[in-house]
């Protein structure tokens, strides 16, 4: 049975990329400093590089199932607001009925 598979913070996966990408180390000298198989820091870089463009993209909305899930959550305020509403009005007829039956 091999050894189980090491995760990798974000944040350390992007210092190991921008340290081969300014310069400042190797590739192999990064993954001897760190213990990583060169092919998961080539597929790092490729995900990294990749993926670089949309950092400066003005980003409008956000994500679809962020979106779906605010609409969700907006339909369900909307109903929460309208049961409300309803519970005031007929707690206020309801009070007005007693009121009047009322010696």
């Amino acid at each position: 049975m091999g050894k189980p598979r090491e995760k990798f913070s974000p944040e350390f996966k992007a210092q190991v990329v921008l340290e081969i990408l300014s310069g400042a180390k190797g590739a192999a000298e990064v993954c001897r400093e760190y213990g990583i198989r060169s092919q998961l820091v080539s597929k790092w870089r490729a995900h990294f590089l990749a993926r670089a463009a949309s950092i400066f993209e003005e980003r409008n909305g956000l994500h679809p199932a962020e979106k779906a899930r605010m609409a969700e959550l907006e339909r369900l305020a909307g109903r929460q607001a309208l049961e409300i509403e309803v519970l005031k009005k007929a707690s206020s007829m309801l009070g007005s009925r007693r009121s009047a039956n009322e010696p």
